[in-house]
């Protein structure tokens, strides 16, 4: 799905009004935003939410948003996490057109401006050591030190950098910081670095370079330079507004962005940083980073999440100028809400037991018309075959029903969805006590599950005919932690609060045949058991395996109680 030209109204919030100010008071003629990830990981859904806020305010003003990678650390940057990257942004619905755009595309004018800052009398050459730039940066409450190359001369440091930038030097001897306040109250204005030393080839640039530029410092140019009205950026970055600004205006760039910081996203029962959910992958708690227990957004691709239920998601929550807690039943109602409008349904029996209805004639298969969503008849129909052995799920029989429980027990007559009333006369155990058949007859009379004379049957089961199932593995994904902060206590790992259940995987499920063509990524709804996806990586012609999305309602709290 393609949303470039579906403009839709959004909630004003606190953004779209400076935007919308700007607009109306002639600042701007149009909006100019920027997405600007780094390729060092997969994207998650704490990203979904700047993708949607960035590309939909240019959409909205009819404007433009850049596609822009900021790869400044070929240590920690890969072609694979590029890729991913420009995957997701599109599954998500949102297109860059021809503005594609690489932090390396700028590394030859972020050297030339960092000559200019060193010109101006702006930055220096430092050989403190990292840990001794850190002693000298001083505290919260104590102003720094000035380091003792602070003040060599322009032209001193124009050759140290021209020989930084001839690879003359080892990785941590020298650094080019701005020369600013090192008694600023903002720790992030005393005379940060700018450029390190990093023999490590680059993806894009190869061993061109072997000086690379910090963030803060490519990304203010980097917005100025492709002229970036405003640069949306999460909290953290607040404090980083003051250099961002002294660094464009210093080199009185012809463009100044205006950086405007909102809330990021928390969410609860996961992790957001990339480092701890590279850990998950690293360490093999998860299998890779598309299980669909990740939220990243490959892994909620996986899982059977749709681009609209994010993005519904993201609306939903809104933005924000104080950090607040998501709770993730947010998100699991958005996807339930779209795949119940969207979503076909059919039936697969998860535990199967064997019902034999003993009245019903050998032999004979009959087709029973199911519709493929009860309040879409558009969505059309299919035919089930409906025969003398069927499966039905092990927890819809109880040997010795409680009054209130409205499924098969002896003596219990109960609906098959779509098929007949049947009364259960009698059930064979095995030699441990488990139950193998229950048998049953039936009401020709009752085809399509109406009584015909009238009588009220208040149970109605799911179903597949034995001899037609279709066998197929499921996995049950249910909530990678345990705990609503698994981040909380800092003297914990974080990965001490794992869910041991988040994945339960079912080898002998039984479908409906109609599900033997189903494509991989495919949503469908088993009846009276959630939402469910077709694996895109393993499932097989003729051999679905199923990812289970979301529950047809929130039954978290509830295990959690009976749990505790």
């Amino acid at each position: 799905m393609d949303t470039t030209d579906k403009p839709v109204v959004k909630p004003v919030d606190f953004i779209r009004q400076i935007i919308a100010e700007d607009l109306k008071s002639g600042k701007h003629r149009t909006t100019i935003t920027r997405f600007p990830p780094e390729p060092n990981g997969f994207l998650h859904i704490g990203h979904a939410k700047s993708i949607c806020l960035n590309f939909g305010i240019a959409l909205e003003n009819g404007g433009v948003c850049h596609m822009r990678f900021d790869d400044t650390n070929p240590s920690k940057e890969e072609v694979a996490y590029v890729e991913s990257i420009i995957r997701d942004v599109r599954w998500l619905g949102f297109d860059w057109g021809d503005k594609l755009f690489y932090a390396s595309d700028y590394f030859p004018a972020l050297y030339d401006y960092a000559v200019e800052l060193i010109k101006l009398g702006k930055a220096y050459v430092c050989q403190l050591s990292t840990e001794e730039i850190r002693q000298y940066r001083g505290t919260l409450t104590e102003p720094g030190k000035e380091s003792p190359y602070r003040n060599r001369s322009v032209e001193e440091n124009l050759d140290l950098f021209a020989r930084m930038r001839n690879g003359e030097f080892d990785e941590g001897s020298h650094v080019l910081r701005a020369k600013i306040d090192m008694a600023s109250p903002n720790l992030n204005m005393r005379d940060p670095v700018i450029f390190r030393i990093l023999k490590v080839p680059h993806h894009r640039t190869g061993d061109t370079w072997c000086i690379y530029p910090m963030y803060d410092y490519t990304h203010c140019l980097s917005d100025a330079i492709e002229g970036i009205t405003h640069s949306l950026c999460t909290l953290e970055f607040e404090d980083h507004r003051p250099l961002y600004d002294w660094v464009l205006d210093t080199l009185r760039t012809p463009c100044h962005p205006q950086q405007i910081e909102f809330a990021r996203l928390n969410l609860t029962f996961t992790v957001m940083s990339k480092r701890k959910l590279l850990q998950l992958v690293k360490e093999g708690y998860v299998d890779g980073w598309d299980d669909p227990r990740m939220l990243t957004i490959s892994g909620l691709r996986r899982r059977g999440y749709t681009p609209a239920s994010i993005r519904s998601f993201c609306d939903v929550i809104g933005l924000g100028k104080k950090e607040s807690w998501i709770d993730m039943t947010v998100l699991e109602n958005a996807v339930r809400d779209d795949l119940n409008v969207n979503a076909p349904r059919a039936m697969c029996v998860l535990d199967p037991v064997k019902v034999i209805i003993d009245n019903y004639p050998e032999g004979q298969v009959e087709e029973m018309e199911a519709m493929n969503h009860p309040q879409n008849p558009e969505m059309g129909s299919r035919m089930l075959p409906f025969s003398r052995e069927l499966f039905i799920e092990r927890s819809d029989f109880m040997e010795n029903p409680p009054s209130k429980f409205h499924r098969l027990g002896p003596g219990r007559e109960v609906r098959l969805r779509y098929g007949y009333l049947v009364t259960c006369t009698s059930f064979v155990k095995d030699e441990d006590g488990i139950i193998q058949e229950i048998h049953c007859t039936y009401d020709p009379a009752s085809r399509g599950g109406s009584a015909p004379d009238g009588r009220k049957v208040k149970g109605t089961i799911h179903w597949v005919s034995a001899t037609h199932a279709l066998p197929c593995r499921v996995r049950l994904y249910d909530r990678l932690f345990l705990v609503e902060n698994p981040e909380a206590d800092r003297e914990t790992s974080f990965k001490q609060h794992l869910n041991p259940h988040s994945r339960v995987v079912i080898e002998g499920a039984m479908a409906e045949p109609a599900l033997v063509g189903i494509a991989p990524g495919a949503q469908v709804q088993f009846e009276r058991q959630g939402f469910f996806c077709a694996d895109s990586v393993d499932s097989r012609p003729g051999q679905p395996v199923f990812n289970r999305i979301v529950t047809l309602r929130d039954t978290w709290a509830k295990e959690q109680q009976k749990d505790t």
